[in-house]
Parts: structure tokens; C-alpha cells; sequence
């Protein structure tokens, strides 16, 4: 039988996921399928559970799935654990489900290739947001060595939740006082929806970040964010959100089908056009 994996969503109509896998399917010349599957909340458990019935081999989760498919299998990875969220689901030969969160490696590696830089930057690194994405982006950093982050996010009590939860290398610090934190800090990270196309604007003047510091931007559409836009006319160094949506599918496509594969440009340029961007 052709493996089969899909993406659980609700609603899930606007998945990229399927685009990504099924480029890579024709790609490597594999027999297999990548489906979207509209799940109700309710109905999550069980449907994870059954995947084998369904005729899946796994699957990837996105909202407001992921904490749920975390807890629904049978064992998780040290990512989907500390990220508190799974995005990633496989059955192994004996059925059970196992999970993993493979944000902070799409992040991660997307941020390395793009701006390799980033770790000889000076200074602290900020993190605007105190989301699901943030989680991911504070664990892979930290990960890394990253020796001490500024978090700040319009609600402060999420933001203090998130430092809790990652211990004294993160410290909060109040919105108002973004613009002037940036003084000492080698990258920027947005982690929040703000600046996407149709949510409310990212304001944040960037003028106080050091000549050598990296922008990076979650968001992806638009490909390149206000933010983006400014730190470029800066001469700053940036990375884009698109890279860690395509990264990120890597492990579960091995996973599912056997087969590592590449992030190349013929696979962006593809992706870029099904967003609608130029």
C-alpha cells in the first residue's frame, strides 16, 4: 500500500503543508499522497487514533490541534515536550502514535542558511510575541547557546508564563520598551502575526538595532513584511518566514516516506507561487 500522510486543521482549507509534500512526492518519484483533513476539535483524539484505519502513516497538525495531538500520543519527543505542542505525528511498526514539534529545527535551520551571522552578532536576541510560534523560537535559540533573550510580547502575563516556563536566560521586558531594547541586540525575531496580510501592523522603529544585527520575521505573507522591508533599506541582514514553513516539513516527510528531503529554490519559487507573491 502507497503511505498516505495529511494535515489535521480546523479548518485547514489554508494549509501550506500539502503544496510543500506533494512537491517533494513528485519530486522523488514516490508512490505516496499528502491529504488535508478537517478535523473538529472534538473529534481529534479519536481521529489521531484511528490514522492507521484511515489509511494515514502520519500526519502534520496545525490549529488549534497541537496541544491536544501532544497529549493524545503515546510518546513525544524533547522538542514537543518543552515546546508544549506537537506538530509532527508517525505510527511505528506496532501502531502507537508518536509526536514531535519540528518548529524550532525549521527556524533554526532556515535562520543558519539565511543568515549564518546571526551567532557572531553582538548582544542579546529579542523575541517579539509570546505565542505558540515564540515557544518554538525560544527553545530552538536556546538550544543553541544563545546565552540571553529579551521576550516581550503586548501582554505581558504571556510573556512571564513563557519565561517561567524557559528559565532565567529569558527576561521580560515591558512592549512600551521595545524600540529602545534593540540597542543591544543582534537579532530581532517577530514571532507574531502582526505585519501578515490582513492583521493589524507590527510598529516598531528599528533605528536603535546595531549595524550588524539580523532581522528575522515569522510571517511570510507577504514574503517580505513591513519589518523586512525596513531592516533591508537599513542594510541589515534578514530572513524571511517562508524558509521555516519549508524546513520544518523536512523530518516528517522522512519520516512518512523514507526519503530526506531538500529545501531548494525550484521548491520556494513553487511555494511563492501558490502564495500569489512576485
Amino acid at each position: 500500500m502507497s503511505p498516505r500522510a495529511c494535515v489535521i486543521g480546523w479548518p485547514v482549507e489554508h494549509s501550506g503543508s500539502p503544496v510543500i509534500h506533494r512537491y517533494w512526492l513528485d519530486q522523488y518519484g514516490i508512490d505516496g499522497a499528502y491529504e488535508k483533513e478537517a478535523v473538529r476539535p472534538e473529534d481529534l483524539e479519536r481521529f489521531v487514533q484511528q490514522l492507521w484505519t484511515n489509511g494515514y502513516v502520519g500526519a502534520n497538525v496545525t490549529l488549534p490541534h497541537k496541544e491536544a495531538a501532544l497529549r493524545a500520543a503515546r510518546s513525544a519527543d524533547e522538542a514537543a515536550i518543552a515546546i508544549g505542542a506537537a506538530n509532527t505525528l508517525w505510527l511505528d511498526p506496532d501502531g502507537a502514535l508518536h509526536a514531535s514539534n519540528t518548529d524550532a529545527y525549521g527556524f533554526m535551520t532556515n535562520l543558519d542558511a539565511k543568515a549564518p551571522q546571526w551567532r557572531a552578532a553582538k548582544g542579546d536576541v529579542i523575541v517579539l510575541g509570546a505565542g505558540g510560534a515564540a515557544r518554538g523560537i525560544l527553545y530552538g535559540l536556546l538550544k543553541a547557546g544563545v546565552p540571553r533573550v529579551l521576550l516581550t510580547n503586548r501582554t505581558r502575563e504571556r510573556a512571564e508564563t513563557l519565561r517561567e516556563a524557559f528559565g532565567p536566560k529569558v527576561e521580560v521586558i515591558d512592549w512600551a520598551a521595545r524600540n529602545e531594547a534593540l540597542a543591544g541586540c543582534g537579532l530581532l525575531v517577530n514571532a507574531t502575526s502582526l505585519g501578515m496580510t490582513g492583521h493589524k501592523p507590527l510598529i516598531i522603529n528599528i533605528a536603535a538595532l546595531p549595524n550588524d544585527a539580523v532581522v528575522s520575521d515569522i510571517v511570510y505573507v507577504p514574503l517580505e513584511t513591513p519589518l523586512l522591508r525596513d531592516a533591508r533599506t537599513r542594510g541589515l541582514a534578514t530572513v524571511d518566514g517562508l524558509g521555516m514553513l519549508l524546513h520544518q516539513a523536512v523530518p516528517g516527510f522522512e519520516r512518512w516516506f523514507g526519503v530526506r528531503p531538500e529545501v531548494t529554490p525550484e521548491l520556494t519559487a513553487h511555494v511563492v507561487a501558490t502564495l500569489g507573491e512576485d
